[in-house]
């Protein structure tokens, strides 16, 4: 990869030497998270997502020269190659030019041009492209043989030829993509007979919108109806433009044979260079949508795995139900099952008493501290029912999406397989409020449902993305050693799947970590990896109070030496800001550990295995609890529960969520809602509309607060705090089909 230093320094504007640095030591085995945590002197401080995209850079930089290798190989080996086409081979810089370079020496199926030159046309072929005052009917003639019957035969498989030429022009190729680019429109119709079944695409039946604006949602609703087979989709500039633009290249005269030259071009554009180009424009916009798409999946991700915990905590968690009761489970400080129960409280008198005895009865007997809800079915009502009791302890409903998928898996029969999945998911209720991110890494993102169009765009990118966040929020917060599970210790940086499964089994065997350094005890954990995980393992009380930072271990000796300097040990300085401020940390830079790396050093010292996690608060909606009770002109409380490119959605506490659209989320003009909001945010909200029969409810915060023209000073959302998300299944939006397209959250 070091090959590429000086380019991908070039495309990302990075400096070289970091860029070296940085591609060194990913070729050594370092992960991302350590190199952006434990390596910035050697970086110049770069972050996750400058490291992740030189790595990118780095390998699309190798596939291009691996390609350019072997068309020059393949075009060589023809005895093809001329000094000309190498000149243009290693002018090339995309992909795309290449293709169009190699396009004329590739292997291809038997083509119409192919046929004509077999028959001997290519002599008249070139003679129509030379454009002389010839006699075509004469000239046509003479080329007639047993494969070729009649003139018009012979002027045809000219065409033929003359039409594969202006495909195969690098030239023309390359003017044809700067037209789609600055021109092309990407239209869409609905197909005759499928007006109802495409009902949800309505604002796409007659839809035409230059690809340079379109907008990566409305993108995927266009495809998404065209693979359902409702919609046409095209995608294309002017015929009259395109025509043109190649016409310039071939068309050198005003005659019979230059007629012909124009037929031959039409051909081309109609039969090889519109549909090349516009496979080619689909692929890349829909490329660029599904990483738009996949970015505003990951980034609420991210916001998700790193809400607010409550932390260790006796809880107790209720997953509500109707019918069937609400199973209730009390969880220790490390969220060990304690007792299970199942109580009813939604059906008659004598029950609900009894539910209320049991409660108490719990609470006093495992000492719980609060209590945890379902927010799925019955969630609010049970609520209600907690709230009626007053018990003193705070009460939050948590999110439960992915809970069922959880309950059902192998990882929840494996931690516990002698009870139902009633059980499990009220497990998981309780341990997602102690915290979101130990719990949520048991789940395949994407059945968290924080994106939208997850299904349409490419899984095996969203799926890496996906990945990729997950271990960058994991190593962001640290884990405790001696309470994580084995799918939380897998995203650690260097352990992976194998290592954790032997960290647990030793630690079963041990008892506890007490010390870092026990790690190299673990089979399979060598060196490299202690290297890579160790600064990100949490150990409370242990032997060394640095193993409860995030102080790496090999800057261990380093602070022995700054404690001893300013007459102090170890334990006396972390977390003493007075002693700490006695050091100069320019007396410490060594050719290993820099500026960087030491200003890291002295922040975790004042703050020792700090979490950069928000402290969770409680929040609590309006005595609203169904779509009846929401009427226009409300304002309410609410919590950003998804965030897409074209809004928000806001829960008010009712089992459907509601959206603001983009403009009404802010006075100040804005394209993203996540330029104001963030997820699990808590927002005022005023309803603007409400359809019961269809369950619709749409929002606005900007008409809670006051706009720039009163002169009075606008009132900023509330800070982002503990709540829960719910997903939202994919649907095509506009800004008028937005509510319609909003999916309802039914019971679970």
């Amino acid at each position: 990869m070091l090959d590429y230093v000086q380019g991908v320094s070039a495309k990302l504007n990075l400096r070289r030497q970091d860029v070296t640095a940085v591609l060194e030591l990913l070729a050594e085995g370092a992960t991302i998270p350590f190199i952006a945590r434990y390596r910035k002197d050697k970086t110049g401080a770069l972050d996750e997502v400058q490291i992740q995209s030189i790595q990118d850079e780095a390998n699309a930089q190798k596939e291009f020269a691996e390609r350019k290798a072997f068309i020059e190989k393949t075009i060589t080996e023809q005895g093809k190659m001329t000094d000309t086409l190498q000149e243009k081979i290693n002018a090339a810089t995309t992909l795309a030019q290449l293709e169009d370079l190699y396009l004329p020496y590739k292997p291809k199926r038997k083509t119409k041009a192919q046929t004509a030159r077999e028959n001997g046309l290519e002599p008249l072929a070139n003679l129509l492209l030379e454009q002389g005052n010839i006699n075509i009917a004469e000239t046509a003639a003479k080329h007639i043989n047993e494969q070729v019957k009649t003139p018009e035969e012979a002027l045809q498989g000219a065409r033929d030829i003359i039409s594969e030429l202006v495909n195969e022009h690098a030239e023309v190729r390359a003017g044809m993509r700067r037209l789609f680019e600055t021109k092309a429109t990407v239209q869409s119709k609905v197909l005759a007979d499928k007006e109802q079944e495409a009902i949800k695409y309505k604002d796409y039946f007659e839809f035409s919108e230059p690809i340079s604006k379109i907008p990566s949602h409305r993108l995927l609703a266009i495809m998404r109806g065209f693979m359902e087979g409702v919609l046409r989709m095209a995608i294309s500039p002017e015929e009259e433009e395109a025509l043109a633009l190649a016409e310039k290249h071939f068309v050198t005269a005003h005659n019979e044979a230059a007629d012909h030259v124009k037929k031959a071009v039409k051909d081309s554009w109609r039969r090889l260079l519109l549909p090349s180009l516009e496979s080619e424009f689909r692929m890349s916009l829909k490329v660029k949508a599904d990483e738009e798409a996949i970015n505003v999946f990951a980034e609420n991700l991210r916001q998700l795995l790193l809400s607010s915990p409550l932390g260790s905590k006796r809880i107790l968690a209720i997953d509500p139900g109707y019918r069937t009761g609400c199973k209730t489970v009390c969880l220790d400080e490390q969220g060990t099952l304690l007792k299970t129960g199942l109580i009813y409280i939604h059906e008659n008198n004598h029950r609900a008493v009894e539910a209320e005895r049991t409660i108490r009865d719990l609470i006093k007997t495992y000492n719980l501290q609060c209590i945890a809800i379902g927010d799925g079915t019955a969630g609010r009502e049970t609520e209600q029912f907690i709230k009626k009791m007053n018990l003193g302890l705070p009460i939050f409903l948590v999110n439960e999406d992915g809970a069922s998928i959880y309950s059902a898996s192998a990882i929840a029969r494996e931690e516990f397989p002698d009870e139902d999945i009633t059980v499990r998911g009220a497990v998981s209720i309780g341990r997602r409020l102690m915290d979101p991110l130990a719990e949520l890494v048991k789940i395949d993102p994407k059945s968290i449902g924080v994106g939208q169009y997850q299904h349409d765009v490419n899984q095996v990118r969203l799926k890496e993305r996906l990945d990729q966040t997950v271990i960058s929020c994991v190593n962001t917060v640290g884990v405790n050693l001696n309470t994580a599970s084995k799918h939380l210790l897998s995203y650690v940086s260097g352990i992976g799947p194998s290592i954790a499964e032997n960290i647990i089994t030793y630690r079963n065997e041990i008892g506890r970590f007490t010390s870092r350094k026990q790690l190299m005890k673990v089979p399979r954990l060598g060196n490299k990896a202690f290297e890579q995980c160790a600064g990100f393992l949490r150990i409370k009380d242990g032997d060394d109070p640095l193993d409860a930072s995030a102080v790496h271990p090999e800057a261990y000796t380093l602070i022995a030496k700054m404690a001893k300097d300013i007459n102090a040990d170890v334990k006396s300085l972390i977390g003493n800001s007075e002693l700490v401020k006695q050091l100069d940390p320019k007396n410490y830079i060594t050719p290993e550990i820099g500026e960087h790396t030491l200003r890291d050093i002295i922040n975790e010292l004042k703050k020792p295995g700090l979490d950069p996690r928000s402290e969770v608060q409680q929040f609590e909606f309006a005595a609203i609890y169904s779509i009846e009770d929401v009427h226009t002109g409300m304002i309410v409380p609410g919590v950003v529960t998804n965030i897409t490119r074209f809004g928000a959605f806001v829960d008010i506490g009712v089992k459907q969520d509601g959206l603001v659209h983009v403009s009404e989320i802010s006075h100040k003009y804005i394209t993203d809602p996540n330029e104001a909001l963030k997820l699990n945010q808590q927002v005022m909200v005023k309803v603007t509309e409400v359809d019961v029969a269809r369950k619709r409810i749409a929002l606005s915060i900007k008409q809670t607060q006051e706009g720039p023209a009163t002169g009075a000073k606008r009132q900023g959302p509330p800070v982002p705090k503990q709540h829960n998300n719910k997903p939202k299944e994919d649907a095509p939006v506009s800004m008028n089909d937005a509510l319609s397209m909003l999916k309802n959250r039914f019971s679970k």
